[in-house]
């Protein structure tokens, strides 16, 4: 029966990715763009929390600073594209090993607080270091040409541009999920002292986890920058660590489309919901509790154990 899910499984991967192929033409393509940028954060950030069993609450200073250094490159310096996101990616990498080499000196609230002080500091930089412009951020960052000749002024060509990376990212997540050191990972979430008495050095295996969901997280910011022509204050504050937990925690946390579609359904009601206002985030926590208390596992990992249970139960028909 593993092998009819895992068919099943990639025939609804394709059945997405060729729905994503016609989406720009039937909804708005920025829409679309936030919704993808902000999946790829949540995938991100699932790399630790759902796989390595890390809570981060400061994930925001790796998305908004990668935004910025990606805006300050693309404006200031007037570089390619690609150039701008590399340089926000390694910026974010960067910041990542620098956190999570004392971060990970911790275990449980005491690592979730940890990355969260780190986050305010960065915040703080944000709002004082000259190049960040404030409260203002960098606006007018212009999406110039990919590899020179790729206009990305172009909605639809830089969705599909989006679309890519948002794939290609998560092709690489779920291949490091699935390799050697994924199951290592795992192994350290559901039982860090076997891990130990096993001979894994647990601390570098969750140092390179963290450095590798800052860079893609970094990355998510890059892209954002790209499709908003924008960086700001709002990347890098705390809400935006919050915002990725909730994702993360809505879809399901330890699958592979779970924190996309839970990105997919807090943008979505960020944009529907916004003549609202304030209620928004009302609206947000009622959906919240409901979510948990209905799904448990969240949206994608109930649906998939509903799923496994009706397949398992016609097979033994």
């Amino acid at each position: 029966m593993g092998g009819l899910w895992g068919k099943r499984e990639r025939l609804a991967m394709l059945l997405l990715l060729l729905l994503a192929l016609v989406a720009p033409f039937l909804v708005y393509p920025v829409f679309l763009m936030k919704g993808l940028c902000f999946a790829l954060f949540a995938s991100a950030f699932n790399l630790l929390l759902g796989y390595s069993g890390l809570l981060s609450f400061g994930h925001a200073m790796f998305f908004g600073f990668a935004a910025y250094v990606t805006a300050h490159m693309g404006k200031v310096w007037g570089v390619n594209p690609e150039w701008a996101i590399l340089g926000g990616v390694v910026t974010a990498a960067a910041l990542g090993l620098l956190t999570g080499w004392l971060a990970i000196r911790r275990t449980g609230i005491y690592f979730a607080m940890v990355t969260l002080a780190f986050a305010q500091m960065m915040y703080f930089v944000a709002i004082q270091a000259p190049f960040t412009h404030g409260e203002d951020g960098i606006q007018g960052v212009p999406r110039g040409r990919l590899f020179g000749f790729i206009d990305l002024g172009e909605s639809l060509t830089l969705y599909y541009f989006v679309l890519l990376v948002f794939v290609a990212s998560l092709w690489f997540l779920n291949r490091v999920v699935q390799s050697p050191f994924g199951q290592v990972l795992k192994a350290i979430r559901d039982n860090e002292q076997r891990a130990i008495s096993l001979g894994y050095a647990v601390n570098r295996f969750k140092l390179l986890a963290f450095v590798l969901s800052a860079a893609f997280s970094g990355l998510a910011g890059s892209m954002k920058c790209q499709v908003f022509q924008l960086a700001s204050l709002a990347d890098v504050h705390w809400h935006s660590s919050g915002e990725v937990v909730l994702m993360t925690l809505l879809g399901g946390i330890g699958s592979l489309m779970g924190p996309a579609v839970g990105a997919f359904l807090v943008v979505s009601i960020e944009n529907y919901f916004a003549e609202a206002g304030a209620w928004v985030t009302i609206i947000q926590g009622g959906i919240f509790v409901f979510c948990v208390l209905l799904f448990r596992a969240g949206i994608i990992g109930t649906l998939s154990q509903w799923l496994k249970g009706l397949y398992s139960g016609v097979g033994k028909a």
